[in-house]
């Protein structure tokens, strides 16, 4: 069956809030060589889909300015060189723009096989994590079974798996929530210890968790004054891995404790990364983690679905912080509880208060 030649995309405008966000009708982009066509089942929202938006991370040279970066859905055509996958394949892919729309490009070797126990919105909200947590906690973290490790904000999408996977690989998780109402969810994840940050101090539970010893690993997206605290709840050898810096970039360090405790401060972003290292990642989450996905062992969690109109919303709800998990955008027209409001002054009213 031919594909159209226009599809529905979420850009912006400009940099803001998230009513700069707009449905825009684009044509339906080629794959070259090396790259598929998927027909977007689901589309995931990140944080860094925000900091876009907000103007804090600019789009790399050459990406497209259509938000996402990571989707589900079937493989409709097929650029030269690709040998692995093949039209009607269900495949999940991580991308560097582009999820948000009825149609994207993504390079084949950064597809995965949708797991069969696993629906596609499911999978939609997976790639951008897998390849985020097992390269930052596996491989720059160093994490090892018997490792104790502190993920902040564990009720995020990226926390929520990282929690899975501590877990699964043999490591003690102590993790933050600014809710203690989530904490049942992150104990049925895996996670031993739950920190509310707001009423608690997590420098003191992390140590009292661990005898006096510290962490082996953090896992910090906060920055600004988080640092300092990290490296005081932190082990002799530890590993701090920064993914984001909600608080500030710029903060201070003391050396002091640095070198006496011999600490190792590392750091990543996976959009700008080369393909190769990408491929690379996706092999090693292809040989390492899809296991698991399939044997139920680590289960993606779908907050909210919301159709691609809404995408505004969803970002709205994802910077709420009241997500466990993830949101899902949807571009093909979905029945739902949305659907029941025409009138977007009730739908926001209800949208607000629930939130």
């Amino acid at each position: 069956m031919s594909q159209p030649n226009t599809m529905q995309a979420v850009v912006a405008h400009t940099t803001g809030g998230s009513d700069v966000l707009e449905v825009v009708k684009r044509a339906v982009p080629q794959p070259g060589p090396g790259e598929v066509l998927l027909k977007v089942a689901a589309a995931g929202i990140n944080r860094p889909d925000i900091m876009q938006r907000k103007g804090v991370i600019a789009v790399p040279a050459g990406v497209t300015d259509i938000f996402g970066l990571e989707a589900a859905g079937v493989i409709v055509a097929i650029g030269a060189d690709v040998k692995h996958l093949q039209v009607g394949d269900k495949v999940m892919a991580l991308m560097s723009g582009g999820a948000y729309a009825q149609y994207c490009v993504a390079t084949a070797d950064h597809c995965l096989r949708v797991p069969g126990n696993i629906g596609m919105e499911e999978a939609a909200v997976l790639p951008e994590g897998l390849f985020t947590v097992w390269h930052n906690l596996v491989e720059l973290g160093r994490l090892s079974a018997g490792d104790t490790v502190l993920i902040h904000g564990g009720a995020s999408g990226i926390g929520t798996l990282a929690i899975q996977i501590a877990s699964a690989m043999g490591a003690i998780v102590i993790t933050t929530v600014g809710d203690y109402s989530k904490a049942p969810v992150l104990h049925k994840l895996g996670a031993s210890c739950v920190v509310d940050y707001k009423k608690d101090d997590f420098v003191a539970a992390c140590l009292k968790e661990t005898q006096g010893k510290g962490v082996d690993v953090v896992i910090d997206i906060v920055g600004g004054s988080y640092i300092a605290k990290n490296m005081a709840a932190m082990a002799q050898g530890a590993r701090h891995v920064s993914l984001s810096f909600i608080e500030g970039s710029v903060v201070p360090i003391d050396l002091q404790v640095m070198m006496r405790k011999q600490l190792t401060l590392t750091s990543s972003t996976m959009r700008p990364k080369s393909v190769q290292e990408k491929t690379r990642i996706a092999q090693a989450v292809t040989k390492h983690v899809l296991p698991l996905i399939t044997s139920g062992r680590i289960k993606p969690y779908v907050y909210q679905r919301l159709p691609l109109a809404q995408a505004a919303m969803g970002q709205d709800l994802l910077d709420s912080g009241t997500c466990i998990g993830k949101v899902a955008l949807i571009p093909e027209p979905v029945i739902s509880f949305f659907d029941h409001f025409a009138d977007s002054a009730t739908f926001n009213h209800l949208y607000k208060t629930s939130c």
